[in-house]
């Protein structure tokens, strides 16, 4: 009886449809709940300038502060190239923050 509720059970799954994974199942319910937005050419190619503009600005801080960095660290002012360092740090946190709100107000735009 055990045998014959098993093998009935599989052909009957495996007829309906194939079992599922894990990762399938988490995105189908991700889908359910915050569906995924498709973007038009026009945005795709606004957030790829932005990505851009902003790769720019963070390059230009980095070659700024790495170079202020590179002096206080041949006069041996330890603690003023760890502060430049830290603002390196700062800036580039701060501005990929801008480009994320940005980016999200792109694609919020209707």
């Amino acid at each position: 009886m055990v045998k014959f509720f098993f093998v009935s059970f599989a052909s009957s799954v495996v007829q309906n449809q194939t079992m599922k994974s894990a990762f399938e199942l988490a995105m189908e319910r991700l889908n359910k709940t915050a569906p995924t937005v498709k973007l038009t050419s026009a945005k795709k190619k606004e957030l790829a300038e932005l990505d851009s503009q902003y790769a720019a600005k963070i390059a230009a801080r980095e070659i700024a502060l790495k170079a202020e960095v590179a002096k206080f660290t041949l006069a041996e002012d330890f603690e003023q190239a760890e502060a430049a360092r830290q603002q390196l740090v700062h800036e580039r946190k701060k501005l990929q923050s801008d480009l994320e709100d940005k980016k999200e107000s792109v694609r919020d735009a209707k």
